[in-house]
């Protein structure tokens, strides 16, 4: 004589009432002790297993409220939308402001993240830098690993009292704003120059000319167009005749 066949009504019962189980929960709702039975059922309504508590915990997607960055923490249980650990720590770093460091991960996940961000880092699908003395994890990209750099330098400036600063964030955050420079188009550049010397201030101008090689005359004409009307966003990015001229070669008959 065949069984019955179990509902996976059960298992959608009880996750409805508790949000969140154990396979031997989930067993107990089931009448069964098979372990295959119970993830048959779980397939079917869609599950997701706990990033923390080694993965003993399941629910459904349908019952995960998920906040901006795809996190769900149920009775201190903690899901993601991402999928597993090295996955989330992967799309936080990649579509954070400023990187993340081991113990902000850590804050924000309430679990250590240091062993997947080794295994992230040796795999080269984060980047690790060393700034003030911690190791901040970056997205690969350059531009946008760029970006990430100069807005955890303006955070830890802004934490700092100018005459606490130390030499070596300094010239790092100089060899960050140089390689987000140079990753620029000629507009993006003559803009970028024209509010870094916003930024600065009197002396700006001066400051951004020596550090970029770049013309007083052109960050100038950057800082006029964003603090002025004249910025054609449909500009083209190097209008006719503009850059070095073009050099005839003679030919010798």
């Amino acid at each position: 004589m065949r069984k019955p066949t179990l509902s996976s009504d059960r298992v959608l019962k009880l996750l409805r009432k508790r949000s969140i189980a154990t396979l031997d929960e989930l067993k107990t709702a089931l009448g069964t002790n098979a372990t295959m039975t119970v993830f048959r059922k779980l397939k079917q309504l869609e599950y997701l297993s706990s990033c923390s508590h080694s993965g003993k915990y399941y629910t459904l997607k349908r019952i995960a409220t998920f906040n901006n960055e795809g996190l769900w923490f149920c009775n201190n249980v903690f899901f993601s939308a991402h999928g597993s650990l090295k996955e989330t720590i992967k799309a936080l770093v990649e579509t954070s402001q400023q990187g993340y460091t081991a113990i902000e991960l850590e804050q924000m996940l309430g679990i250590q993240p240091n062993g997947s961000l080794v295994e992230l880092a040796s795999d080269k699908i984060v980047h690790r830098s060393k700034i003030s003395g911690r190791y901040v994890y970056f997205s690969q990209n350059v531009p946008r690993r760029t970006r990430q750099a100069i807005s955890r330098r303006d955070t830890m400036e802004a934490e700092m009292p100018n005459r606490t600063k130390p030499e070596g964030l300094l010239n790092e955050v100089k060899a960050a704003i140089i390689l987000f420079y140079s990753s620029l188009n000629e507009k993006e550049r003559r803009l970028y120059a024209g509010l870094e010397s916003i930024k600065i201030g009197r002396g700006g101008d001066k400051t951004i000319s020596a550090l970029f090689e770049m013309d007083r005359k052109t960050i100038a004409r950057g800082r006029s167009e964003l603090l002025g009307d004249t910025l054609d966003i449909e500009e083209r990015i190097r209008q006719k005749g503009a850059g070095r001229k073009a050099v005839k070669k003679n030919r010798s008959h």
